[in-house]
């Protein structure tokens, strides 16, 4: 009755515990700002040390609790200790968002298996391997909210030697399905956010009026039902959703963040 009354206190993370990996990166500031917004103490992980403390200085700014992490998140170790970090500092880990990762595009005839396993690795197996350090503590809590990043390419594909990209997010996708299966009892959601391109550091030039921003802006529109690229504010919505009491009855759903796009 009471979140009938007042909705909007289920979308309330505030005191919330959260875990970002990848803060340095474009999903991973993004999901900083909001949830540093949102009031949450902050757990910021990122191998570059430099835009880690940018980021993290960023959400002081703003009032949060923050501690840093300069690490990757490359094995089970590591992944085990960042859990034990929040836990350390804060008491408790309540959200988990995993936006580490990374990709290398090659044509499949050129691109070495080598590089086809360290995407993979980056991308699945270390997402399995942060939730599977999380769920640990969140079983102990009863409760807990496991993010994942997905994109829209792992359920389209892309002529532009993105081979592995696609399989790694393809099977980040599987992993979300599972555990939402396999921990639905538990307390613990998980989902993810499958972003299409938004505006970061590494998309501004599409962004930009120049003639070869502009082709590929137009080509990648014409498949875009709302007719722009995304913000990052498109992604704080379903963000907020997915780390909050509002999407309990949630998990195992990947939420496209994409203008439409993977629905045409």
């Amino acid at each position: 009755m009471n979140a009938m009354q007042n909705p909007l206190s289920m979308f309330d993370v505030k005191g919330h515990v959260a875990l970002i990996t990848g803060a340095s990166g474009a999903f991973g500031m993004v999901a900083a700002r909001i949830l540093a917004g949102a009031g949450c103490k902050l757990v910021l992980v990122a191998g570059n040390q430099e835009a880690l403390d940018g980021i993290a200085t960023e959400c002081r700014d703003m009032g949060a609790e923050v501690t840093t992490v300069n690490k990757r998140p490359t094995d089970e170790d590591v992944c085990e200790s960042l859990v034990n970090e929040a836990v350390s500092t804060y008491g408790t880990l309540d959200i988990l968002v995993v936006a580490s990762g990374m990709n290398k595009v090659a044509p499949v005839t050129e691109m070495t298996p080598a590089d086809f396993t360290s995407v993979m690795d980056a991308n699945t197996t270390q997402s399995w391997l942060l939730a599977r350090a999380a769920t640990v503590q969140m079983k102990k809590q009863g409760s807990g909210k496991i993010v994942l990043v997905s994109s829209a390419r792992g359920l389209l594909g892309h002529p532009a030697g993105y081979t592995a990209y696609c399989a790694s997010k393809s099977a980040t996708d599987g992993i979300v399905k599972a555990l939402g299966c396999e921990l639905g009892p538990t307390g613990i959601t998980v989902n993810a956010i499958a972003p299409t391109v938004f505006r970061s550091p590494l998309t501004a030039w599409m962004y930009e009026d120049t003639e070869e921003a502009t082709k590929v802006r137009n080509g990648f529109l014409a498949r875009v039902p709302k007719g722009r690229l995304g913000e990052p504010e498109d992604l704080a919505g379903p963000l907020l959703f997915l780390a909050s009491k509002a999407s309990d009855f949630y998990t195992g759903h990947i939420l496209y963040a994409d203008g439409g796009y993977t629905a045409g």
